[in-house]
C-alpha cells in the first residue's frame, strides 16, 4: 500500500518532496486527489518563528492541471499551527506547501502557472476559449488577473540598444519600447515617447554605449541627455524611406518631362457634332425623337389599315388632325424627318468650346465645369453639363498611351539597375535625357543607394554638396534634415547595427494590443511584451 501510495505521490507531485498520497478516485469527468502534508511544523508568515503546535485541520480543494481529459481536484488536508511567539500579532496560521499551494489561492501552483503562460501567449478571451478545450472553467478575466499577478521582470543593463515608438492609440497617445538589439529582444516599455522619459531610462544604465533609433527629434535629444556616451545610429531603412519620399516628391515637380515618353495626342476623343447626335446618320436609331415618330408612324397607320377614318384615329390617340394627316401622307417614318431637330438650338452651345478645350486639359469633373463656366454667362442646368461630358466620356476613344506616374518613375529611380526590364531602362533613359533635373535626381540616389550597402558613410559629407548644387528642392529638404542629425546618420551608414529588429517588436506590440480588446492597460502590456 505504502509503495503504490509512493508511485502515486510520484507520478502526481513530482517536484514537491513534503506530501503523501493518501488515495485517488477517478470518475467520468472528476479525478479527485486525497493528499496531506508530511512535514512536522510549518513557519509562521508573521514572525518567522517555525511551530510544531496544531491548532486544528480543515480540507481545501484546489483544482489542479487536467489528467486525461478529466478536471483534477485535490483535496488537500491543511493543518493550522498554534504560533509560539508571543510579540507576533499572529495567535494561528495554515501550513502552505512550496510549489503546490498559497494563500487564498484557488488553484494549485501548476495550473496557475500554466494559466499565465495561456494568458501571455493568447489574452483573456482566447485564453479562455484555450482553456476550456484543455479542461480548466476560467473566464477571461482570471485570465488577465493571472498575467497581472506575475512578478515584474528584471531590466537587465544592455550594450547596444533599440528605441521606437508604439501606438496605444494611434494618432494621439504613443509609448516607447527598448530593445536590446544583440539578444534581439525586448527590455522595457515606456508609458510615452518623451525625450525626458528615455533620457531617465538611459541615465539609469550607464553601460549603454549604442543607440539606434530613427531621426525623430525626442528620441534624438533623449539620448543625447541620457547617454552621452553613446553612439547614436540612425537606422538605415528611416534613411532609404525618407530618400524615396523625396525622390516621388521630386518626379511629381517634374510630371510634364514625363510626356515626352509617349506621342502628344490632340485630344481625349471624337467631337460630337452636335447635342444631339452624329451627321453622318440621317435617321439614328436609338433617338427619343426618332423612336417617338416610328411608334406615332405604326399607330397611326395601324388603326387606318384596320377602317378607322382620321377623325377617329386623333380622337382614339389624342392628336390633332392636322398631325394624323400629316402622318397618313408619309409611307415610311423616313420621309417625316426634315432635320430641323437635330440641330436644335442649346443653352450650351457657345460654351462647349470652352468645355472640349477643359476635356483636352483632363479635367472631367462635370461640377468643376459647371461652376467655371457660370460666371461666363452660362444659365443652364448642372445635368446638361454632366450629360454633355458623360456622352463625350462614354464615346469611343483612340487607343493612346498615357505616360507612366511620377510613383512609377521613382521605383524605376530607387530601384537596383539590374533588376529593371528592358523596357522600363529604356523608358528610364527617355526621361533622364528629356529632363536634367530627373537625370541628377537618378545620380543623387544610385550614389546614395551605393553609399548606405556599401557602409561608407565617410562620402556623406560630399552627398550633401553635390545635391545642394543641383535645382532638386525636395532633395535640399532631406539634405537639410540629414545635416541636423550628420553623426547619427554617418554611423547609421557605417556601423552594422540598426533598428530592424525593434521593427518587429513594434509589429508584435499592435497585435498583442489588439488581442486584449481594449483592455490593454500599460501595466497588462508591458507584461505581454516582456514575459512573452
Amino acid at each position: 500500500m505504502e509503495e503504490g501510495a509512493l508511485r502515486l505521490k510520484e507520478l502526481l507531485f513530482p517536484s514537491i518532496a513534503d506530501i503523501a498520497v493518501l488515495s485517488v478516485d477517478v470518475n467520468i469527468e472528476i479525478v479527485r486527489v486525497d493528499a496531506q502534508c508530511t512535514t512536522g511544523g510549518a513557519a509562521c508568515p508573521g514572525c518567522g518563528a517555525r511551530s510544531t503546535r496544531i491548532h486544528s485541520s480543515y480540507l481545501r480543494f484546489p483544482a489542479d492541471a487536467p489528467s486525461a481529459g478529466r478536471r483534477v481536484v485535490l483535496q488537500l488536508r491543511v493543518r493550522r499551527f498554534r504560533c509560539g511567539n508571543n510579540v507576533c500579532p499572529r495567535r494561528t496560521f495554515a501550513e502552505q506547501i512550496p510549489g503546490l499551494t498559497r494563500r487564498h489561492g484557488q488553484r494549485t501552483e501548476q495550473l496557475r502557472s500554466t494559466l499565465a503562460a495561456v494568458g501571455l501567449a493568447l489574452a483573456g478571451r482566447a485564453g479562455a476559449r484555450l482553456a476550456a478545450v484543455l479542461g480548466v472553467a476560467v473566464s477571461r478575466s482570471t485570465v488577465l488577473r493571472l498575467v497581472d499577478a506575475l512578478p515584474e521582470p528584471e531590466v537587465p543593463a544592455p550594450q547596444v540598444v533599440g528605441v521606437d515608438e508604439y501606438a496605444t492609440r494611434k494618432g494621439r497617445h504613443y509609448g516607447t519600447v527598448l530593445v536590446d538589439v544583440e539578444s534581439r529582444r525586448p527590455i522595457d516599455l515606456l508609458p510615452d515617447r518623451e525625450a525626458s522619459s528615455l533620457a531617465a531610462w538611459l541615465a539609469e544604465r550607464p553601460g549603454v554605449e549604442v543607440v539606434c533609433r530613427d531621426r525623430a527629434p525626442f528620441f534624438a535629444e533623449g539620448a543625447t541627455a541620457g547617454a552621452p556616451q553613446a553612439i547614436q545610429v540612425a537606422d538605415r531603412w528611416h534613411l532609404w524611406h525618407n530618400l524615396s519620399e523625396a525622390a516621388e516628391r521630386s518626379v511629381a515637380q517634374h510630371r510634364h518631362c514625363l510626356r515626352a515618353l509617349v506621342p502628344e495626342t490632340a485630344s481625349l476623343g471624337p467631337e460630337p457634332a452636335s447635342e444631339g447626335m452624329p451627321s453622318s446618320s440621317p435617321w439614328p436609331m436609338g433617338h427619343r425623337f426618332a423612336e417617338r415618330t416610328r411608334a406615332k408612324h405604326a399607330a397611326i397607320h395601324a388603326l387606318l389599315d384596320a377602317g378607322h377614318s382620321k377623325r377617329s384615329v386623333a380622337r382614339q390617340l389624342g392628336m390633332s388632325q392636322n398631325t394624323v394627316l400629316r402622318f397618313s401622307r408619309a409611307d415610311a417614318p423616313e420621309d417625316l424627318f426634315d432635320g430641323q431637330w437635330q440641330n436644335r438650338a442649346s443653352v450650351l452651345d457657345e460654351y462647349k468650346t470652352y468645355l472640349d478645350d477643359r476635356w483636352n486639359e483632363r479635367c472631367t469633373n462635370a461640377w468643376k465645369l459647371w461652376e467655371e463656366i457660370i460666371p461666363l454667362g452660362y444659365r443652364g442646368s448642372y445635368q446638361r453639363v454632366r450629360a454633355y461630358l458623360h456622352k463625350k466620356r462614354t464615346s469611343p476613344r483612340p487607343v493612346t498611351a498615357r505616360p507612366p506616374s511620377p510613383r512609377a518613375v521613382a521605383g524605376w529611380i530607387l530601384r537596383h539597375p539590374d533588376t529593371l526590364t528592358e523596357s522600363e531602362q529604356l523608358q528610364l533613359k527617355n526621361v533622364r535625357i528629356h529632363c536634367p533635373e530627373l537625370e541628377a535626381l537618378t545620380r543623387h540616389v544610385r550614389s546614395f543607394a551605393a553609399m548606405l550597402t556599401g557602409r561608407q558613410g565617410e562620402r556623406l559629407p560630399d552627398w550633401l554638396d553635390a545635391v545642394r548644387r543641383d535645382d532638386l528642392p525636395s532633395l535640399h529638404t532631406l539634405a537639410a534634415g540629414i545635416d541636423r542629425d550628420r553623426d547619427a546618420v554617418i554611423a547609421g551608414l557605417t556601423l552594422p547595427w540598426s533598428s530592424g529588429v525593434v521593427e518587429g517588436h513594434v509589429n508584435r506590440i499592435k497585435m498583442l494590443k489588439r488581442q486584449m480588446f481594449g483592455r490593454a492597460g500599460f501595466d497588462l502590456l508591458r507584461k505581454r511584451v516582456l514575459l512573452a
